[in-house]
């Protein structure tokens, strides 16, 4: 069982730059693909970005490209989203997730066997 953390979410003027943090306990988390997610109201749940285990592969939403910054630390148990550049349509609950599946790198959410509570980013215009 992996238990996931979020935090750093909160409300911020367009331009403006949040960074996320999710904090992992319980498996190995270093094994562990680990992908962020959004979710706005009335919207499905859409694939932000992800990164591999050992940090060196990272993969993007194209609308987050150049903005969006995912990074993990190992020893730390936690990976982040940078994200600079906010526009209104940022605005949703964002979620961290782990896929178990060694090796893998997947932009579905149906991969991704753990899951956390999701943090709040409202982006105002």
């Amino acid at each position: 069982q992996v238990h996931l953390v979020e935090s750093g979410g909160g409300l911020v003027q367009a331009g403006g730059s949040l960074r996320l943090s999710c904090a992992a306990s319980g498996r190995t988390f270093r094994d562990f693909t680990m992908g962020w997610f959004r979710q706005a109201p009335g919207k499905e749940r859409e694939f932000v970005a992800a990164i591999n285990w050992s940090g060196d592969s990272t993969y993007y939403l194209d609308s987050v490209k150049g903005r969006f910054t995912i990074s993990r630390d190992n020893a730390k148990n936690t990976v982040y989203l940078q994200m600079n550049s906010l526009k209104p349509e940022d605005t949703a609950v964002y979620y961290c997730a782990a896929d178990q599946v060694v090796g893998r790198v997947s932009r579905m959410t149906d991969r991704y066997a753990y899951w956390g509570q999701g943090t709040q980013v409202t982006v105002s215009s």
